[in-house]
């Protein structure tokens, strides 16, 4: 017997699936982009090189006696490499038996989601090693202090720029804080964050920050880099399901020979500060 025209099937429950798991990552990356003020969001081939820029020099002495020749400070810029982008692959498998005692949506769906978690934890991951890199230095009293003090700094180093200033700090260095204060928190990405924390700029909370220190930066000097799997032969040679931005591309499909769900997800997505110079790496002295 024919099926009726505009039946529902377990096909099409599946597009809509990696459809919205698809939005689900998407619409949370450009959501961090924005509220990290990100503008530069910039495709690249896999294997591209990540780059910081290196401000090396001395500044000779400045007493000078009168009439001699005042001494030319030597400074220079240099890229170090520190990475490359690359393109991520995750493969997720769900059991016949795993769907026959949970059904399709816990043992395919659920996973799913907590896979999407996952990934973006991956990305956060990247993210704060880079910025554990950088070599500008802060330190301060308490939290407001040090905070402040790496807000100078930044004013100063990005000083033909109107600079905003986005920091990251371990949740345990601001929970005294935030039990005593009215602060409207949001959540982005998997990580809380406070707008215009103590009139010095945005505030995110992660445990991948060192407790007891707190990195800042420039929003100008964070770039994205990522490789589009949405374009040419690859969405095509893997099914992937994709949006315009080429962010993440996810196929699911059936491998009867295991008799099991795969759930195959592409992406290549860096969170990349730019110049390490303007990458405060703080200590709070009474943390």
């Amino acid at each position: 017997m024919a099926v009726e025209t505009n039946t529902i099937m377990q096909a099409d429950l599946a597009r809509v699936r990696v459809a919205d798991f698809n939005l689900q990552f998407t619409g949370n990356l450009q959501k961090l982009t924005e509220a990290l003020g990100v503008t530069r969001k910039i495709p690249v081939q896999e294997g591209a090189a990540l780059k910081m820029l290196k401000v090396t020099g001395t500044l000779e002495s400045g007493n000078v006696a009168e009439g001699e020749l005042i001494p030319l400070s030597k400074y220079q810029t240099e890229e170090v490499a520190v990475g490359e982008v690359k393109l991520n692959k995750w493969r997720k498998g769900t059991t016949a038996e795993a769907i026959l005692k949970g059904g399709y949506d816990q043992a395919v769906g659920a996973t799913t989601d907590k896979m999407v978690k996952d990934i973006q934890k991956t990305i956060r991951g990247d993210l704060f090693t880079f910025m554990g890199t950088g070599t500008g230095t802060a330190t301060g009293a308490d939290m407001q202090a040090a905070l402040a003090n790496a807000w100078g700094k930044l004013q100063v180093l990005f000083e033909d720029d109107a600079v905003d200033t986005v920091y990251f700090l371990n949740p345990m260095d601001v929970s005294d804080y935030l039990g005593a204060a009215q602060v409207s928190m949001q959540t982005v990405f998997g990580m809380n964050y406070i707008e215009n924390f103590l009139g010095l700029g945005d505030v995110f909370l992660n445990s991948n920050v060192p407790e007891g220190k707190y990195y800042a930066t420039a929003k100008e000097n964070i770039v994205l880099y990522y490789v589009n799997v949405g374009a040419g032969d690859i969405k095509t040679a893997f099914g992937l399901t994709t949006d315009e931005t080429g962010y993440i591309g996810i196929n699911e499909y059936p491998d009867k020979d295991t008799a099991r769900v795969i759930d195959l997800v592409l992406s290549g997505v860096t969170f990349f500060p730019e110049r390490q110079d303007g990458i405060v790496v703080g200590t709070i002295a009474g943390a």
